[in-house]
């Protein structure tokens, strides 16, 4: 499993009955997380005193109680290389705040292979899609890659660039762009574009502005295929997200190392197998009993 450890303003204190209890810089939350199906003895004292409380409703939905919780405040994470990225949060519908901290160990991740591309004097063009409020939009661009950043949502995409200003990255090389993921995607199959890597995090369930359904499990494996024509011959990496719990960290790696393979121009891979592709379920670690709370799964390519 790859953690997002790393995290100092942060934390998962507990988890039980369908809720974690967690700590965001100087605030205590209560959410709901359908991964933890286990009731176990809630002895944390902030249990009973939260900043922020979701609470989910069995029609569907739910609603947000306060406690003290300001309207927005701001969180920090460091990067290997030292960048410090700050992120505005805001309680918002369907219990989110506008930041997925488990991503961290992905932002890790890649921010350093950009680190050491961009030292070597390379320029890497890097895509993100279903880019939601930016995270990894910033953790992109602070390792100097030139980013172009696609939410459908015009709100997540002026958040963003809320969190790009405060980050100090205001002027680095990011496209802002409110369109539709595939849409986009196949203009810039028209237009000849290329990147050097893609980022992807799609919903497990959505809905277009014309009507159109996407479905994770239907959907995804069209979307990749699509996505490969606009990956360069020698692409740094491929990263997609997903939060479908009945889709495995297996099926990203083969649905990567299957699609890759006749693009990427590596005369050393004989085969789909010996791409350079992994899985894993991602995860936090729980402060009070040492324990893990698995967050979806990611699959990685990287060159």
């Amino acid at each position: 499993m790859w953690l997002a450890d790393n995290w100092k303003e942060y934390e998962v204190l507990d988890t039980s009955n369908g809720e974690k209890l967690e700590n965001w810089a100087d605030y205590t939350l209560i959410r709901p997380d359908p991964q933890v199906i286990w009731n176990t003895k809630k002895e944390n004292p902030l249990w009973n005193k939260p900043d922020g409380h979701y609470h989910r409703s069995n029609k569907g939905g739910g609603e947000w109680e306060f406690f003290g919780l300001p309207a927005q405040w701001s969180i920090n994470y460091t990067l290997p290389m030292g960048k410090t990225l700050t992120f505005n949060l805001k309680p918002f519908n369907f219990k989110h705040t506008g930041l997925f901290p488990e991503q961290a160990c992905n932002w890790d991740w890649f921010s350093k292979l950009i680190y050491e591309e961009t030292g070597k004097g390379k320029e890497v063009n890097v895509l993100n899609l279903f880019a939601y409020t930016g995270g990894a939009t910033l953790a992109a661009a602070a390792a100097g890659a030139n980013v172009t950043h696609v939410d459908a949502s015009k709100g997540m995409v002026a958040w963003a660039k809320e969190n790009s200003v405060s980050s100090g990255l205001s002027d680095k090389p990011i496209r802002w762009l409110v369109d539709d993921c595939s849409k986009f995607v196949e203009r810039e199959i028209r237009r000849g574009h290329k990147y050097d890597a893609i980022i992807m995090d799609p919903p497990s369930y959505g809905r277009g502005p014309k009507g159109e359904t996407w479905k994770l499990e239907e959907s995804l494996h069209p979307f990749i295929k699509l996505c490969m024509q606009i990956l360069s011959d020698d692409p740094l990496f491929f990263l997609i997200n997903s939060y479908t719990t009945g889709l495995s960290p297996s099926v990203l790696t083969y649905m990567l190392k299957t699609e890759l393979y006749p693009v990427i121009k590596n005369k050393k891979a004989k085969s789909p197998a010996d791409l350079n592709v992994s899985a894993s379920e991602i995860g936090l670690p729980v402060k009070d009993n040492n324990l893990i709370l698995p967050c979806g799964a990611s699959g990685r390519y990287e060159r």
